[in-house]
C-alpha cells in the first residue's frame, strides 16, 4: 500500500475548509498540518487532530510535508509560494495566482528554476463536464472554433458586501473576483486570448467598483468572443447557477457558455451539441442536436487527487503556474481595457517560458 501523501493547508477559511473536506475523502493522502495564525485556524486544527502553525517557515522548521495548499488571501500568495519553493515543496495555489501578473510571473519563474511543481486552483477544469466539452472541441466535434459567448450574471446579496467591506472597493468588483474562473475555462476550451476590448459601468449600489462589465476577446486561432459579468443582475445564466457544482447555489437548467464552430456548436454546461447530419451546413438545412454523456464527480476531490499524483510524480500538472498566469494576464487586460476604453493586446512573448502547448481546436 502506498504511503499517504502528507499535505498541509495554509488558510482554513471557506475555501481552505472545502479543500480539507475534499482531502478527507482520499485514502492515499492526508491532512498533515494547518498554517493559520487565527483562533479559528487553531480550533480547526485541533478538531482535525493536526498541528497548527502561525507561518509556513514555522511549519517547515518543525515537520516535513509533501505538499502545501495555499488558500490564503491573494496578496499572500507570492510570498508564501516562494517559501514553499525555497523548501522544495510542491504547492497548489488558489486562484487568482497573484494580485498582479507581474508578481505572478516572479512565482512562476522561481518554481520553474527550482524544478518545483506548482499548480493553480482553477478547479472547474477538473469537472467531468468540462473535460467532456474539451474532448468534443479538441476532437473536432464542432470544427474550428469561430466564436464564444459567456455569461456570468448573478445577484449577490447586500450581506455579501457588508460582512467584508473590502468587496466594495476599487479592484474588488466582479471582473477580478468572479470573471477569472470563466476566463480560465474559455481559454481551456477555445484557445489563447491575444486582444481585449472592454467596457464597464459603476456600481448601482454606490460602491467604488463596477457591477457590470463586458469584453470582446480576440483569439490566436482567429476566433472572436464576448464575455459579460455582473453581480447585480437577477439571472439563471452563470456557471454557479447552471453547473450544479456547488449545492449552495440554486440550480437552473440553463447554460452559460455558447461555443460556435465551423461544423457545429456546443452549449456548456448542458453539453448540447448542434450539427448537420450531412455535408450541407447552411441555414436552410435542418440541424440535429445531441446531449453529450458525461460522468459526475466533485472537481475539488478530483483536483486534490491530481495534486497527490503530481507530488508522487505519477502525473504532470493539469493547471500549471503558466496557465494560472496566462488567465490572470487576460483578466488584467479586461480591467485595463475597461479603464481606457480601447484595445489591449496581450503579448505571448512575455511568458517566462516557451509558448503554452495547447490542443488544437479545429
Amino acid at each position: 500500500m502506498k504511503q499517504a501523501v502528507r499535505i498541509a493547508i495554509a488558510g482554513v477559511g471557506l475555501v481552505g475548509k472545502r479543500h480539507a473536506t475534499a482531502l478527507a475523502q482520499l485514502h492515499d493522502a492526508e491532512l498533515s498540518a494547518v498554517v493559520d495564525p487565527s483562533e479559528a485556524g487553531h480550533g480547526f486544527a485541533t478538531e482535525a487532530g493536526v498541528p497548527c502553525y502561525a507561518s509556513l517557515s514555522e511549519m517547515f522548521a518543525a515537520q516535513a510535508v509533501d505538499g502545501v495548499v495555499l488558500s490564503t488571501p491573494t496578496p499572500l500568495h507570492v510570498e508564501q509560494g516562494l517559501e514553499c519553493i525555497r523548501n522544495g515543496c510542491p504547492v497548489l495555489v488558489e486562484k487568482p495566482l497573484a494580485v498582479s501578473a507581474s508578481e505572478g510571473r516572479q512565482l512562476v519563474v522561481a518554481a520553474e528554476a527550482a524544478g518545483v511543481a506548482m499548480l493553480v486552483g482553477h478547479h472547474r477544469r477538473y469537472n467531468p463536464l468540462i473535460q467532456k466539452a474539451h474532448e468534443v472541441i479538441s476532437g473536432g466535434g464542432i470544427g474550428a472554433v469561430r466564436s464564444v459567448h459567456a455569461s456570468c450574471w448573478f445577484y449577490k446579496p447586500d450581506q455579501y458586501f457588508d460582512i467584508a467591506p473590502w468587496r466594495k472597493q476599487t479592484g474588488a468588483g466582479p471582473i477580478s473576483v468572479n470573471l477569472v474562473h470563466d476566463v480560465d475555462l474559455i481559454r481551456y476550451l477555445c484557445g489563447e486570448v491575444i486582444s481585449v476590448q472592454g467596457q464597464s459601468a459603476p456600481s448601482r449600489r454606490g460602491y467604488e467598483n463596477e457591477d457590470v462589465a463586458a469584453a470582446v476577446l480576440g483569439f490566436a486561432n482567429g476566433a472572436i468572443g464576448t464575455i459579460t459579468v455582473s453581480d447585480s443582475i437577477v439571472s439563471p445564466w452563470s456557471w454557479e447557477m447552471t453547473a450544479g457544482e456547488n449545492p449552495a447555489y440554486a440550480r437552473t437548467q440553463e447554460s452559460c457558455y455558447m461555443i460556435g464552430g465551423s461544423r457545429g456548436s456546443l452549449s456548456v454546461p448542458d453539453l448540447r451539441q448542434w450539427t448537420h447530419q450531412g455535408e450541407n451546413r447552411d441555414w436552410f438545412t435542418a440541424l440535429s442536436t445531441t446531449v453529450q454523456p458525461r460522468s459526475f464527480s466533485d472537481p475539488l476531490v478530483n483536483q486534490i487527487t491530481h495534486f497527490a499524483e503530481v507530488i508522487r510524480r505519477d502525473a504532470q500538472p493539469l493547471v500549471t503556474g503558466k496557465e494560472g498566469l496566462r488567465t490572470l494576464e487576460v483578466v488584467e487586460a479586461i480591467q485595463k481595457a475597461c479603464g481606457i476604453g480601447g484595445v489591449v493586446h496581450i503579448d505571448q512573448d512575455e511568458m517566462p517560458v516557451a509558448e503554452l502547448e495547447r490542443s488544437a481546436t479545429g
